[in-house]
Protein backbone atom coordinates (compact mmCIF):
# COMPACT_ATOMS: atom_id res chain seq x y z
CA UNK A 1 0.00 0.00 0.00
CA UNK A 2 3.30 2.24 0.71
CA UNK A 3 4.44 2.13 -2.53
CA UNK A 4 0.74 2.73 -4.78
CA UNK A 5 1.04 6.11 -2.17
CA UNK A 6 4.46 6.58 -3.39
CA UNK A 7 3.46 5.88 -7.22
CA UNK A 8 0.45 8.03 -7.01
CA UNK A 9 2.44 11.12 -5.25
CA UNK A 10 4.62 10.77 -8.00
CA UNK A 11 2.86 11.01 -10.77
CA UNK A 12 0.97 13.70 -9.02
CA UNK A 13 4.75 15.57 -8.80
CA UNK A 14 5.06 14.86 -12.23
CA UNK A 15 2.42 16.46 -13.79
CA UNK A 16 2.48 19.53 -11.12
CA UNK A 17 6.13 19.49 -12.47
CA UNK A 18 5.21 19.20 -16.14
CA UNK A 19 2.59 22.04 -15.62
CA UNK A 20 5.14 24.32 -13.92
CA UNK A 21 7.36 23.87 -16.27
CA UNK A 22 5.44 24.37 -19.34
CA UNK A 23 3.98 27.49 -17.85
CA UNK A 24 7.33 29.00 -16.94
CA UNK A 25 9.08 28.50 -20.18
CA UNK A 26 6.34 29.93 -22.34
CA UNK A 27 6.95 32.70 -20.54
CA UNK A 28 10.54 32.63 -21.20
CA UNK A 29 10.30 31.96 -24.41
CA UNK A 30 7.99 35.52 -24.41
CA UNK A 31 10.69 37.02 -22.52
CA UNK A 32 13.64 36.07 -25.45
CA UNK A 33 11.23 37.18 -27.92
CA UNK A 34 11.06 40.47 -26.78
CA UNK A 35 14.12 41.12 -25.75
CA UNK A 36 15.31 39.80 -29.30
CA UNK A 37 12.77 42.00 -30.74
CA UNK A 38 14.48 45.30 -28.53
CA UNK A 39 17.57 44.66 -29.87
CA UNK A 40 16.89 44.69 -33.18
CA UNK A 41 14.50 48.08 -32.85
CA UNK A 42 17.85 49.45 -31.00
CA UNK A 43 20.02 48.31 -34.04
CA UNK A 44 17.76 49.36 -36.91
CA UNK A 45 17.52 52.84 -34.69
CA UNK A 46 20.96 53.19 -34.43
CA UNK A 47 21.26 52.24 -38.02
CA UNK A 48 18.35 54.98 -38.69
CA UNK A 49 20.23 57.51 -36.47
CA UNK A 50 24.00 56.89 -38.92
CA UNK A 51 21.98 57.24 -41.55
CA UNK A 52 20.67 60.83 -40.83
CA UNK A 53 23.84 61.76 -39.64
CA UNK A 54 25.49 60.70 -43.16
CA UNK A 55 22.90 62.25 -44.79
CA UNK A 56 23.49 65.58 -42.91
CA UNK A 57 26.62 65.38 -43.31
CA UNK A 58 26.59 64.93 -47.04
CA UNK A 59 23.36 67.98 -47.41
CA UNK A 60 25.93 70.16 -45.21
CA UNK A 61 28.93 69.48 -47.68
CA UNK A 62 26.16 69.93 -50.66
CA UNK A 63 25.35 73.18 -49.47
CA UNK A 64 28.94 74.44 -49.27
CA UNK A 65 29.61 73.82 -52.52
CA UNK A 66 26.48 75.30 -53.87
CA UNK A 67 27.23 78.45 -51.97
CA UNK A 68 31.08 78.30 -53.51
CA UNK A 69 29.51 78.21 -56.89
CA UNK A 70 26.96 80.50 -56.40
CA UNK A 71 29.94 83.36 -55.15
CA UNK A 72 32.04 82.13 -58.22
CA UNK A 73 28.69 82.52 -60.75
CA UNK A 74 28.29 86.34 -58.75
CA UNK A 75 31.87 87.19 -59.04
CA UNK A 76 31.83 86.48 -62.63
CA UNK A 77 28.97 88.02 -63.41
CA UNK A 78 30.03 91.12 -61.71
CA UNK A 79 33.56 91.09 -63.59
CA UNK A 80 32.01 90.45 -66.89
CA UNK A 81 28.93 92.90 -66.48
CA UNK A 82 31.42 95.60 -65.36
CA UNK A 83 34.00 94.68 -68.04
CA UNK A 84 31.26 94.33 -70.93
CA UNK A 85 29.97 97.25 -69.97
CA UNK A 86 32.04 99.95 -68.73
CA UNK A 87 29.92 102.74 -69.41
CA UNK A 88 27.06 101.83 -67.85
CA UNK A 89 26.13 103.64 -64.74
CA UNK A 90 26.08 102.22 -61.54
CA UNK A 91 22.85 102.67 -60.64
CA UNK A 92 21.63 100.87 -63.63
CA UNK A 93 24.36 97.57 -63.13
CA UNK A 94 23.20 95.42 -60.37
CA UNK A 95 26.49 93.97 -59.59
CA UNK A 96 28.39 97.39 -59.37
CA UNK A 97 27.10 97.89 -55.32
CA UNK A 98 28.72 94.65 -54.98
CA UNK A 99 31.93 94.13 -56.91
CA UNK A 100 34.09 95.72 -54.49
CA UNK A 101 32.47 93.51 -51.68
CA UNK A 102 32.55 90.18 -54.18
CA UNK A 103 36.50 90.54 -55.03
CA UNK A 104 37.49 90.98 -51.36
CA UNK A 105 35.55 88.00 -50.20
CA UNK A 106 37.00 84.88 -48.91
CA UNK A 107 35.67 81.86 -47.83
CA UNK A 108 36.77 82.27 -43.66
CA UNK A 109 37.64 78.36 -42.76
CA UNK A 110 38.56 79.90 -39.34
CA UNK A 111 36.18 78.76 -36.21
CA UNK A 112 35.37 82.55 -35.92
CA UNK A 113 32.13 83.68 -35.22
CA UNK A 114 30.74 85.33 -38.95
CA UNK A 115 31.46 88.74 -39.51
CA UNK A 116 27.81 90.05 -38.96
CA UNK A 117 28.02 88.26 -35.17
CA UNK A 118 28.33 91.60 -32.82
CA UNK A 119 29.16 90.29 -29.12
CA UNK A 120 26.48 93.31 -28.25
CA UNK A 121 23.36 93.42 -28.03
CA UNK A 122 21.79 94.85 -31.54
CA UNK A 123 19.32 97.04 -30.32
CA UNK A 124 16.04 94.72 -31.28
CA UNK A 125 16.11 94.22 -27.78
CA UNK A 126 16.24 97.46 -25.95
CA UNK A 127 13.93 99.11 -23.94
CA UNK A 128 12.46 101.80 -25.39
CA UNK A 129 13.79 104.62 -23.61
CA UNK A 130 17.47 103.52 -24.72
CA UNK A 131 15.56 103.60 -28.38
CA UNK A 132 13.67 107.22 -27.99
CA UNK A 133 16.82 108.89 -25.74
CA UNK A 134 19.51 108.46 -28.66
Amino acid sequence: MAWINSLIFLVIGIAVGFFIARMTTRDLKQQKNMKRELEKSRYELEQYRQELVDHFAQSAELLDTLSKDYNKLYQHMAKTSSDLMPDLPDQDNPFAKRLGKITNLEVDTSNQPPRDYSGSASGLLKSEKSTHAS
